[in-house]
């Protein structure tokens, strides 16, 4: 299957949504890093919504329930917040977008295959009732897909996160555990990691080009031509995530572990509903 990627003009019919820093928003070029990470990880599981009825919980600006509509047979797109909705609506009318609050999700018991969750459950009050909610209406069999900041890359050294719209970051253990706990088989624990030629931007910006990025944003500052060029430039194709690392897991895990899951930028997690 050939990985088309997202293109800003797909949604440009419509005002995008602003960008407040609780969401990604695509076609900015200062945010392009951040988008093109989250993008792999949607490009690398649209294989397993191929012809399904699939529920992204907690949809966002609606590009990757678009993503997933271009293989899936139904998508249906859930965000608690209005203007988001509103947006998906005008931009995206493949999915089929409803409001509502993730802790109840409005939709029957075993009513859908796939459940979608990207850069979502770290904004959760409840992660253990969420989870629940889409155990219950997935159907037997049924996947959910899973990814959230690593806590132990994205927040280090600390016991609150660093962004103030996070409730509760996860290390991959942690993750692991609330899934065993709502009743999920885990089959995958993966995650997101700088490719070669972002591995060169973090050499190139003394180390770090997440680090460069902040320190501007801080600053209030324009960007160095040369940082906004090279930020502009990263593709999703610049990061790594092995959907099918080697089975190197903690003792009695039954899937397939990242070996390198402590050192990912993002975890990503396939769980199976029994």
């Amino acid at each position: 299957m050939s990985e088309a990627v997202f293109s800003p003009e797909e949604a440009s019919v419509v005002d995008p949504l602003p960008l407040t820093g609780e969401r990604t928003v695509p076609g900015i070029p200062e945010e392009n890093y951040w988008f093109r990470r989250h993008e792999i990880a949607y490009l690398r599981v649209l294989s397993r919504c191929v012809g399904r009825t699939v529920l992204e919980a907690g949809s966002g600006e609606g590009y990757g329930a678009n993503m997933i509509a271009g293989v899936a047979a139904r998508v249906i797109g859930l965000d608690y917040d209005a203007s988001a909705v509103e947006h998906v609506r005008a931009a995206y009318p493949r999915v089929e977008m409803l409001q509502g609050n993730l802790a109840e999700l409005p939709l029957d018991d075993d009513s859908v295959d796939v459940v979608v969750n990207f850069q979502v459950i770290e904004h959760l009050w409840d992660q253990g009732q969420f989870l629940r909610e889409c155990l219950r209406v997935l159907r037997p069999g049924g996947e959910l897909l899973i990814s959230t900041p690593n806590r132990i890359t994205f927040s280090p050294g600390r016991d609150t996160p660093l962004n103030p719209f996070h409730t509760r970051e996860l290390a991959a253990s942690e993750m692991a555990e609330l899934l065993a706990e709502a009743g999920f088989r885990l089959e995958v624990m993966t995650g997101v990691h700088h490719g070669p030629e972002i591995v060169a931007l973090d050499r190139k910006w003394g180390g770090s080009i997440i680090d460069a990025q902040i320190e501007r944003a801080l600053a209030g500052e324009p960007w160095p031509v040369d940082l906004a060029a090279d930020v502009a430039a990263v593709r999703s194709a610049d990061f790594a995530l092995d959907i099918t690392p080697a089975d190197r897991g903690p003792e009695g895990f039954g899937g397939v572990w990242d070996p390198r899951i402590d050192a990912s930028l993002d975890l990503v997690a396939i769980a199976v509903k029994p």
